[in-house]
């Protein structure tokens, strides 16, 4: 149960989304209901069917940034940066592909240019944006990065965004900055179903900024000893009333799961969330999970197992994969009840 080959399955290449279906609610839907251990194949468009009665549902509002920019060294070389997430006094962590040192200043389109402070062990760089000798704020650095950068498109997603993904890889109801991936449980909403949704269950809104971190493998033997990453989030008070009170809930997507279990656990309404939910760390609050299908190995497949189990999380994702289901970011999903 903590060997992370556990956790490893098969997965062929053609069932890897790199794009979504259209409409977004036509994507299949796997169902799976715990107290009669079945499985129902279906579409997002019938979800409605499932959902218990009287459950609340909570959405991750936090918006993509246009996160990866490109740019040169000062030796003229190319050079390519994914912002991660604001740190303190107007500092960023980021990933940059090639060699940099410290004092390094890279340049960008429209003036905007980064220097390196810092080089950290993990593979990731601290560094300060600035405009015309002006030190660039998080939301003025997210007003130049909505002018020239690019949607971070998962790693495996292998080409070019497109002008389709600025709306495609966000969800319908996206408003607050901060994220380098979506929420992509959510992508599968169009607006009719959501009116639908709103019109039947009670819904609220949360925001956990997913970091570039939700997409690093477990490397270690034993999941234990993975170093899970943190994650901005602020839980507003209305939601925090549904956690607190007894109503079943149903968290669309990881990120909002991760959320509500660490504030069930902590009691914390904003701050930094790192918790691990695995077999041996079970979800205390959340009732039921909307999710998409995830990466052999990753954090997000121990999650789901948190939920029902390894054996039974191995058995529907080959269930999944014979269907032909879609995989990742783009892909389908599953409903866990």
């Amino acid at each position: 149960m903590t060997k992370t080959s556990t956790y490893d399955y098969n997965l062929p290449k053609e069932l890897i989304a790199f794009k979504p279906v259209y409409p977004a609610s036509s994507a299949k839907l796997l169902v799976y209901n715990r107290t009669t251990q079945t499985i129902t194949h279906t579409t997002f468009e019938h979800i409605l069917d499932f959902i218990p009665d009287d459950t609340s549902i909570l959405f991750n509002d936090t918006k993509v940034i246009k996160a990866r920019i490109f740019g040169t060294k000062p030796t003229g070389g190319k050079v390519e940066l994914l912002l991660n997430r604001p740190l303190r006094n107007n500092t960023f962590s980021c990933y940059i592909k090639g060699k940099v040192r410290i004092d390094t200043i890279l340049s960008f389109n429209d003036k905007l240019k980064c220097k390196v402070l810092e080089l950290l062990e993990d593979g990731s760089r601290v560094v300060q944006f600035f405009k015309d000798d002006r030190v660039l704020d998080f939301l003025s650095l997210v007003e130049v990065l909505n002018d020239i950068g690019h949607i971070p498109l998962p790693p495996y997603i292998d080409r070019k965004d497109e002008k389709e993904d600025n709306q495609d890889y966000q969800t319908l109801w996206a408003c607050n900055y901060g994220a380098v991936a979506a929420p992509t449980a959510s992508l599968h909403f169009t607006p009719k179903l959501l009116e639908e949704l709103k019109e039947k269950y009670e819904t609220s809104y949360l925001t956990l900024h997913v970091g570039a971190g939700t997409f690093k493998p477990v490397e270690c033997e034993d999941i234990l000893d993975h170093p899970m990453h943190s994650e901005y989030f602020e839980i507003p008070q209305n939601s925090q009333d549904i956690i607190n009170s007894n109503k079943k809930i149903l968290a669309v997507g990881t990120t909002v799961t991760r959320t509500i279990e660490y504030y069930y656990q902590t009691k914390q309404s904003s701050g930094e969330a790192n918790i691990f939910l695995n077999p041996l760390n079970k979800p205390k609050r959340v009732d039921y999970l909307l999710t998409n299908f995830h990466f052999p190995k990753s954090t997000l497949i121990m999650l789901v197992a948190s939920f029902i189990g390894v054996k039974k999380t191995l058995g529907i994702y080959e269930e999944a994969t014979k269907k032909k289901y879609r995989f990742y970011s783009y892909g389908d999903g599953m409903l866990i009840i």
